[in-house]
């Protein structure tokens, strides 16, 4: 499995809104310029993530964009699955019933258990655990 740029920049972007007040709409301009990406592909990102409502856009001078729920709530793998799909490693993963040598087949229980895994994973780490682990990383000193 493989994250692409739509699962990481709408993580950065997330992350972005987060780290202002709840409740604050920021530009798509704003968030694109502090992401390095050019706001016309963030817009395409954010389709997906206003449909799975996870934010909410604004149009006008006060307008923007903010997530539609606490930090807290939202997890990594809502945005991934927002804006990648599914998360499955293999087709079979989930539904052994398309695959052809399902009854032989050594590796689908390899495919389910990643899955798993992956699943457990992303949906452990809130925006939250990302907005403290960036505001952690700010802090670090390093002394020699």
């Amino acid at each position: 499995m493989r994250i692409s740029t739509k699962g990481r920049y709408s993580l950065e972007a997330l992350l972005y809104m987060a780290l202002f007040p709840e409740g604050e709409f920021t530009s798509a301009r704003t968030i694109a310029e502090s992401i390095n990406m050019s706001d016309g592909y963030l817009e395409q990102l954010f389709i997906p993530l206003r449909k799975a409502g996870i934010i909410q856009g604004v149009r006008g001078p006060q307008g923007g964009y903010h997530p539609t729920r606490s930090i807290d709530k939202i997890k990594v793998g809502d945005v991934l699955r927002a804006v990648e799909g599914t998360l499955q490693p293999t087709e079979c993963a989930v539904d052994t019933n398309i695959c052809p040598v399902r009854d032989i087949c050594t590796s689908r229980h390899t495919w389910r258990d990643l899955y798993a895994a992956i699943i457990d994973c992303v949906d452990s780490i809130s925006l939250k655990d990302l907005v403290d682990a960036y505001y952690a990383a700010d802090r670090i000193e390093y002394t020699i």
